[in-house]
């Protein structure tokens, strides 16, 4: 005896209830380690919480006052320019260099396959190692660099050292780490765009830059804007590279947003005031996603 077909429309609702049963743990876990911590950092940037005094500072009685703060804040407002500098710096080398050597790296040789392997190698180290080597590297006494460009007779000081380059000089590190992203993607693009546009293209006497600029740049400009997010949101989070390289040195010259939550969360134990430190960053995050979403510079005509 044949068992009866279910109706298409039950067949789809017992899909959907397997699905979802499916995500269900995974929906808890993700919930666990990122909806909770925001909202435990949303409600302590709500308070004057501080580790010195717990007890009494947990209170919401003026639940702005972090935010008022912020406003007047000079040390706070300078490290917004520091990181706002060093994001389009990195950035923007990132996406230059990343996409330059795609395109010339583009091609099925053996020689071509083994360069990018090179190449993809500071990407998959860890970023603390990243920042030890250039830590080395920026250090006179110990770097090779420095002893090859002294015995050259360029001597050279150390870039972290000076105020005027140890913002470009963690922002170099941090392109050096970061560009074989941009040029990952951007080849696994070239691949597939069609060969019939280019062929006709020359066909009818378009040169290399007409054909870059024409045919090949609008096929990348969608993976270019999602690089640039992508690194724009995460130098950000350029943690590691401040702490080893120069510690927010010198002074104040490098250091950056997150660097400083963290020395008013963990050097000075003003937890709410380092929350809403980075509540803000985290704001501001998502309002630059939005904004990069309701431009529409991640799309482009099939056509």
């Amino acid at each position: 005896m044949s068992t009866p077909l279910l109706p298409a429309a039950s067949w789809v609702s017992q899909q959907r209830r397997a699905f979802l049963l499916g995500l269900t743990p995974s929906l808890i876990a993700l919930a666990a380690v990122t909806l909770v911590p925001t909202v435990v950092l949303i409600v302590v940037s709500l308070t004057p919480l501080s580790l010195t005094n717990p007890a009494a500072s947990f209170r919401f009685d003026d639940p702005l006052v972090n935010y008022r703060q912020l406003l007047h804040d000079t040390r706070f407002l300078d490290s917004v320019r520091t990181q706002l500098k060093l994001s389009v710096a990195s950035v923007t080398s990132q996406l230059a260099i990343g996409l330059g050597l795609a395109l010339l790296l583009d091609g099925k040789s053996a020689f071509l396959r083994g360069v990018r392997t090179v190449f993809l190698i500071p990407m998959v180290l860890p970023p603390i190692v990243a920042a030890l080597i250039w830590k080395i590297l920026y250090s006179p006494d110990i770097s090779p660099l420095h002893r090859v460009l002294e015995s050259a007779g360029y001597p050279v000081s150390s870039l972290i050292a000076n105020p005027s380059t140890a913002l470009w000089a963690v922002a170099a590190a941090d392109t050096w780490q970061w560009f074989p992203f941009t040029m990952l993607m951007v080849l696994a693009t070239l691949q597939t765009i069609p060969d019939d546009p280019l062929e006709a293209a020359s066909l009818d006497g378009a040169g290399r830059w007409q054909l870059f600029r024409y045919i090949v740049l609008p096929y990348l400009r969608p993976v270019l804007v999602v690089c640039g997010l992508f690194r724009l949101i995460d130098s950000f989070k350029a943690f590691p590279l401040i702490y080893v390289l120069t510690n927010g040195g010198p002074g104040t010259v490098t250091e950056v947003t997150n660097y400083y939550s963290f020395i008013e969360a963990f050097n000075f134990s003003y937890w709410g005031y380092g929350s809403a430190i980075a509540t803000v960053i985290l704001v501001g995050v998502f309002l630059l996603s939005w904004l990069v979403g309701k431009l529409g510079w991640n799309s482009h005509d099939a056509d």
